[in-house]
């Protein structure tokens, strides 16, 4: 079982989009010194600042805590859900998932909301990765036949797994399954070896990395060491929002980023 405080986690996982730019507030360092283990456990107020300025995860993490009757959205067990998944994502009822998005997309999606909210009711859940298929317009351009800059970005942007190989410096090598595309649905490919990045500039989010650790990834970036537990909640998530996005009709409305 992990014992990473939730705050730390957040960083971890909120760093790599971040500092490329494309969620939350400019100060991607702070991110980064803030999920690095030397600061694990150090939850200020800055900190949590920082998390709720990210538009797209923050209303998640809300969700979850209050479907489950916590007080906290920076609890561990619920930035774990919203990430990596747990059994705190099943007590958030359609309804409960359904009004959220109605609050959060019904304006900026206008006559095409419906659109967003087809995924609810057939296993749509408060995960990154349905946020990744279901909300972003890259599945929709899939269908529109741009295929290698929409693919890319929903394997990167995802979380993903993989087990490391070997480690070099700051870089590490991982085996993992990249997103496919059949020209009907998204699935998984066969493993592959990839790069990622374990630190940068000595500040790591993950220690002592052997060949063999299975480990979290989002973009480039080594985010968590994953138990069993954690790894077989990904898989079956990621497997389920799959699933359900490839069942859809319609892909999300494109000017729907948030």
């Amino acid at each position: 079982m992990s014992t990473l405080d939730g705050p730390t986690r957040f960083a971890r996982f909120a760093y790599p989009p971040n500092a490329l730019g494309y969620c939350g507030p400019d100060d991607h360092t702070a991110m980064l010194e803030y999920g690095a283990t030397r600061a694990a456990g150090v939850s200020d107020g800055g900190l949590r600042d920082l998390a709720r300025r990210f538009e797209g995860a923050w209303p998640y993490l809300r969700l979850i805590a209050g479907c489950n009757h916590l007080d906290d959205p920076l609890d561990a067990r619920v930035v774990e859900a919203y990430w990596i998944g747990n059994e705190l994502l099943d007590a958030v009822s359609d309804f409960d998932l359904g009004t959220s998005m109605t609050e959060r997309f019904s304006g900026p999606a206008g006559n095409t909301f419906e659109r967003l909210t087809a995924t609810i009711g057939h296993g749509g859940r408060p995960h990154h990765c349905f946020h990744v298929f279901a909300v972003y317009p890259f599945v929709g351009l899939l269908r529109a036949g741009a295929v290698e800059q929409p693919l890319h970005v929903l394997d990167r942007c995802r979380i993903r797994w993989g087990r490391v190989v070997d480690t070099v410096g700051e870089q590490v090598l991982v085996r993992s399954r990249p997103l496919v595309w059949d020209g009907t649905a998204i699935g998984l490919g066969a493993a592959c070896v990839e790069p990622a990045v374990a630190a940068h500039d000595g500040l790591t989010f993950v220690e002592s990395l052997q060949p063999g650790d299975w480990v979290a990834l989002h973009w480039d970036w080594i985010c968590e060491r994953l138990d069993r537990r954690q790894l077989a909640n990904l898989r079956r998530i990621t497997g389920q929002q799959l699933a359900v996005v490839n069942a859809t009709a319609f892909p999300a409305p494109a000017h729907v980023l948030a």
